[in-house]
Formats: C-alpha cells, structure tokens, sequence
C-alpha cells in the first residue's frame, strides 16, 4: 500500500447536492468532514475537483461545500461513475495525479462505481470513509467493505491529512490541527 503523497494527491468530491444531502445517514456529520478534509486540502495545495449528479433534478453542490470550492473545476454528469465522463477522465490525466482521494456520495452507487473505475484506469484509489455517505448506513457498510477487497485503500478524514503531513515539524501541522479540533 503506498502512502499517501501531497506531490502525487488529488482531492475528488462527489454529488455533495442540495436533494441529496438531507436524505444521507448522518447529514450533518459527513458536512462537518467534508468540509475539514477540503480545508486541509486546501491549505497543503492539494488540487479539489467536483461533480454533480443531473444538476437541474438534484441541485447545486450545498453551499457550505461549494462555499469552499470557488475556483475549483466541476463536472456535471449523469453516469454513476465520474470515469464515464470523457471531461473529466481528460482533466485527471491533465493533472498528471496518480492517488485519488474519493469522499461524497451515494458510497453505494457514484462513489463506489468511481473507485473501481479509477482502480481500473490505474490510479492510486483512496477512499475517504468517514467524508462518504448513503441514505442507509448498511448501503456504506458494504460499499466500504467491497471497495477494500477490490484493493481500494481506506482513509479517515485526519488519516488523510496527517498521513499527507508526515511530521509535526510539517509548516502546516498547527493550522492543519486547528481545523481538526
């Protein structure tokens, strides 16, 4: 298993939309992750891309999210899988990143079709567990427990950023700590 890199990292987040949100198994707390893990993203210059899921039926990105993604590139799509968009396929071979960090949602349906086509397409698949989301937790639980045996590599939240950290000596181990905390 390789760890995590932030020359080698990018940071990809799913459907996070305003239909969809308020029906996912803990709502608020998968809110409260994603936007932790895109602050520490952020301030280690890890690049952020997202999607929608049909926009126009399930809404924008919710604003506490897409708040913190100004300036980042979205795609829309209407795959279940992200791959399936020739956009967005074109956009990560652009960025020449081969570990993907996945958060969003459904974990069962975008999210789970994604990862195994990037683990497909060769990349480096990093599932952000807990910044990931299905209407029913038992949904999550096997989409986690499938991925992991596809080869998918699990990550929490501050496993991520403190894996891509490696040190407390690291220039932004304080800030990065306070957005944990």
């Amino acid at each position: 298993m390789k760890q995590l890199n932030p020359e080698q990292a990018l940071l990809l987040i799913i459907d996070v939309q305003a239909k969809l949100v308020p029906v996912m198994s803990d709502a608020k707390q998968l809110i409260g992750r994603l936007i932790t893990l895109i602050k520490g993203m952020q301030l280690l210059h890890i690049p952020i891309i997202y999607t929608e899921q049909y926009p126009k039926g399930l809404g924008p990105t919710v604003p506490e999210i897409l708040g913190l993604l100004k300036n980042k590139e979205r795609f829309e799509k209407q795959s279940f899988s992200c791959c399936l968009n020739t956009d967005f396929n074109e956009a990560l071979k652009q960025r020449q990143r081969p570990q993907i960090l996945v958060a969003g949602i459904e974990a069962h349906v975008c999210v789970f079709q994604t990862c195994q086509d990037l683990l497909e397409a060769g990349y480096d698949v990093y599932l952000i567990a807990d910044a990931s989301a299905s209407r029913r937790e038992s949904d999550q639980n096997l989409a986690i427990r499938v991925l992991e045996r596809s080869g998918i590599n699990l990550r929490s939240t501050e496993m991520a950023l403190f894996e891509l950290l490696r040190t407390s000596r690291h220039e932004k181990f304080k800030e990065v700590s306070t957005i944990i905390k």
